[in-house]
């Protein structure tokens, strides 16, 4: 099996061209190459596979195997494969994801292959029904509190076509989020468990974060994530619509427009190709 490891701030996956190889169990396959001893090693599996509604389908399988709808990062990723590797050569593309259909913008260097990507991720997700929260549909879960262990925080939550709980805090590097992310991912009120964004706000157009996926545990970076942080700051009145946000592995640009739609910028690196034999 021929894969390409690329990261987006980051948040790497191993990524294989679908429109070439026969996937038979993701689900497994996922797990065998994120082991970082025993595999590739990565976050998780990202499928580039044919689509009949864009220039490209992504599925991306968590390192614990679970399939998740979208993954910001690795989107940036899968439109620089697109590019680079004769797919669809044009500075927009558009890739089906199992959150929808998104449209992304494509900046490319000097030796025309793409170094970062702007990405429509659409409008967040606050009803709680649309999260999946549990609780009385209709309601945002805006600073609503939450007992976890020992401790109480305040939670805002959004869907970016995957669950988020973003939780403020004052000086995130030195937080336990390997405590306190497992607790919240598994916590009854989210029914399909939930990534968990740790924030410490620099100013209101800056802010810094850690990220607990689900079903992979602290990452470097999460594009959706970023994008909720993004909301969570807006309707907290903590931030403004335009911000930059500085994640263990890199920065990205967010920018929740007037309409409601988030635009995503980041950067998409192709870190080297092989062959891989599955056990």
């Amino acid at each position: 099996m021929k894969f390409v490891k690329m990261h987006g701030a980051g948040n790497d996956y191993v990524y294989v061209n679908g429109f070439e190889e026969r996937i038979v169990n993701p689900e497994a396959l996922a797990q065998e190459v994120s082991r970082p001893h025993f595999g590739i090693g990565a976050d998780g599996l990202i499928l580039i596979l044919p689509s009949e509604v864009a220039d490209a389908r992504m599925r991306m399988f968590n390192a614990d195997g679970s399939e998740a709808e979208m993954c910001g990062n690795g989107i940036r990723c899968v439109a620089k494969y697109v590019y680079d590797h004769g797919l669809a050569h044009r500075p927009e593309i558009k890739v089906e994801t199992k959150a929808g259909v998104l449209d992304l913008q494509l900046f490319v260097d000097a030796a025309d292959r793409v170094e970062r990507v702007r990405v429509m991720m659409g409008r967040p997700r606050l009803n709680r029904e649309e999260i999946p929260m549990t609780g009385e549909p209709g309601t945002r879960v805006v600073g609503e509190p939450l007992e976890v262990l020992d401790r109480h925080f305040d939670i805002t939550c959004v869907s970016m076509g995957n669950p988020h709980c973003v939780i403020f805090v004052p000086k995130v590097a030195d937080f336990p989020v390997e405590v306190y992310g497992p607790a919240i991912e598994n916590h009854p009120l989210f029914p399909r468990r939930t990534n968990v964004e740790f924030v410490e706000i620099v100013s209101r157009s800056e802010v810094r974060q850690r990220t607990w996926e689900r079903g992979s545990g602290e990452t470097l970076a999460c594009g959706t994530g970023s994008c909720a942080v993004a909301a969570a700051g807006v309707l907290n009145g903590f931030t403004d619509r335009r911000i930059l946000n500085h994640l263990v592995g890199g920065d990205l640009e967010l920018e929740w427009a007037e309409s409601g739609v988030m635009f995503m910028t980041g950067p998409a690196v192709e870190v080297f190709a092989g062959d891989y034999s599955p056990h």
